[in-house]
C-alpha cells in the first residue's frame, strides 16, 4: 500500500553509472569515516522508480551528491541528470550542480543549463574544496541566479571528517547548515538578492533551534555585524527561507521550525538516493509526517505537493506527460 499519493521530493540524489570497484573503494571510505554501511551502495533509475513507486512519489527533483567532485565530473554528472529527465519527464526534474568553489565556472555552468541542461533550480553545496557559500567572490554567481529568479537548494557539505565517534552525515552535518546560513545572513545575502528561493536540507539542521537565540542575541553590539542587522531583519530573514522535511518529519524537528518559517514553506524532501536512507527511513519519516501533532493533516499534504508551486516547469512536464492535474 502506498504512503502518499501524488507527492514531490525535492532532496533525491542520483549517481551517473559507476563499476563495482568504484562502489568498493566508496563503500571502504565511508567504512573508515565511521559510516557503517553493510554493503557498497547502488544507485540507478529502474531503483529509484520502484522506491518512488512504493512510497507513492510522483517526481523526483534529482541532484548530485554534494562532493566537491572536479569541474568536468560534475558537469558530467549534470548532464547525466538531463538525461534521466528526457527519459522520464514525468518522474523527475533536475537540481544541477554548481561548482562554487570557481565563480566563473559556476557563471559557465548557469548559461550552459540554457543549452544543453535546462535544469529546474540548482544545487548548492555548503563548501566546496573549502570555499564556503558566503564567500565575496561568489557575488556574481548570486547577481545571475537573482536575475533569473531561481530556486536554490542548499545541502551540508558531506566530506566533513567525523568529529568525534559518530559519522558526519548523524550530527555534524547539521550545524554545517547552520554555520552557512548564519554566514550568509550576516553577509546581507537574504536581503540583497530578494528574487531568489533557498530551500535548505533537513529542516534547517540545527539552525531552527538556534534562531530564537539570533533574534534575541544576534544584533547584540559584541556581534561583529558589519551591515547593522536589527534583531527583526534577522528574523525576516530566516523567514524566508523553505525547509525541506528529509530525515526531519518528527514533531521534535517541525516544534522549532514551525517558530522560524511560515507553515506553507515546508517542502516534502526524502533524501533519497544516498545509502543514508532506503525504503524503510523515508517510510517512516512519511508516517512521522502524516502522524504529526505540529502539522495539521491538510498542511502535511500541502507540503508534500508544494515543490510543484516551487518549480512549475516540472508541473508541467509532469502534468502533460502522465497527464494527471497538480
Amino acid at each position: 500500500m502506498k504512503l502518499t499519493d501524488g507527492w514531490v521530493d525535492i532532496h533525491a540524489h542520483f549517481s551517473p553509472p559507476t563499476t563495482a570497484s568504484a562502489r568498493e573503494a566508496q563503500w571502504r571510505g565511508l567504512r573508515d569515516a565511521r559510516f557503517l554501511a553493510s554493503a557498497p551502495y547502488h544507485w540507478t533509475p529502474e531503483s529509484a522508480l520502484a522506491t518512488m513507486d512504493q512510497l507513492g512519489i510522483a517526481m523526483q527533483l534529482l541532484s548530485p551528491v554534494p562532493l566537491a567532485t572536479a569541474l568536468p565530473e560534475l558537469r558530467a554528472w549534470n548532464d547525466y541528470g538531463a538525461r534521466l529527465v528526457a527519459d522520464h519527464p514525468d518522474r523527475f526534474g533536475l537540481l544541477a550542480g554548481l561548482p562554487t568553489d570557481d565563480p566563473q565556472a559556476c557563471l559557465s555552468e548557469i548559461e550552459r543549463g540554457d543549452t544543453h541542461t535546462h535544469p529546474d533550480g540548482y544545487l548548492l553545496t555548503t563548501r566546496r574544496a573549502g570555499v564556503p557559500l558566503g564567500d565575496p567572490g561568489l557575488g556574481p554567481v548570486w547577481e545571475e541566479l537573482d536575475r533569473r529568479e531561481a530556486v536554490l537548494f542548499i545541502h551540508p557539505s558531506t566530506d566533513i571528517a567525523p568529529p568525534l565517534r559518530q559519522p558526519a552525515a548523524l550530527v555534524e552535518v547539521t550545524f554545517e547548515t547552520a554555520r552557512t546560513i548564519v554566514d550568509l545572513l550576516y553577509t546581507g545575502f537574504f536581503r540583497r538578492y530578494q528574487h531568489l528561493k533557498v530551500v535548505l536540507a533537513h529542516c534547517g539542521g540545527s539552525l531552527p533551534a538556534l534562531s530564537g537565540r539570533l533574534g534575541l542575541l544576534g544584533a547584540e553590539p559584541w556581534v561583529p555585524n558589519p551591515l547593522g542587522i536589527t534583531a527583526e531583519e534577522i528574523r525576516a530573514d530566516l523567514a524566508r527561507l523553505y525547509l525541506d522535511t528529509a530525515a526531519t518529519g518528527t514533531d521534535a524537528n517541525l516544534a522549532s521550525a514551525v517558530t522560524m518559517v511560515p507553515r506553507d514553506h515546508f517542502v516534502y524532501g526524502g533524501d533519497a538516493g544516498v545509502p543514508c536512507s532506503n525504503e524503510d527511513s523515508m517510510g517512516r519519516n512519511i508516517r512521522s509526517l502524516q502522524d504529526s501533532g505540529v502539522l495539521a493533516r491538510h498542511e502535511v499534504e500541502a507540503l508534500g505537493r508544494r515543490a510543484f508551486d516551487l518549480f512549475p516547469a516540472a508541473a508541467r512536464r509532469h502534468r502533460e506527460t502522465a497527464g494527471t492535474a497538480v
